[in-house]
């Protein structure tokens, strides 16, 4: 059915595969937070840390995994590092997460379902 959609396009494996990963590694709070401090400049893990309510070791061991998955690149100077975010793209990630969140209607998903009794209901 789709196929016979004239503009109809499908990512590849290899993109989904990817994308999935980056999501995954976004899905943490404190790696949220850690990004987001990013995308306003470069940081140290120290004020990482502070900036993100959570342990030094901790935000090294998030920064290393958002390392590897492109997400964030590092600057060594003498014996500190500096962190940055990769690029825009991150920017835009975030930004568009963190506005589906202001826009998720939770009276929708607070709402008993219509065939649910009330909890204080009597019998």
């Amino acid at each position: 059915m789709h196929t016979s959609l004239p503009d109809f396009d499908m990512p590849n494996e290899e993109q989904v595969h990817l994308a999935a990963e980056s999501f995954r590694l976004l899905s943490d709070p404190t790696r949220i937070k850690i990004l987001w401090a990013l995308l306003q400049g470069e940081s140290s893990v120290a004020c990482l840390a502070e900036l993100a309510n959570a342990a030094p070791t901790a935000v090294s061991q998030h920064l290393a995994k958002l390392r590897l998955a492109g997400l964030v690149k590092g600057r060594r100077e003498g014996t500190f590092v500096y962190y940055r975010a990769a690029d825009e793209h991150v920017r835009r990630l975030l930004t568009e997460g963190l506005f589906h969140a202001d826009h998720i209607d939770r009276a929708d998903q607070a709402a008993p379902s219509p065939a649910a009794p009330s909890p204080h209901a009597v019998s």
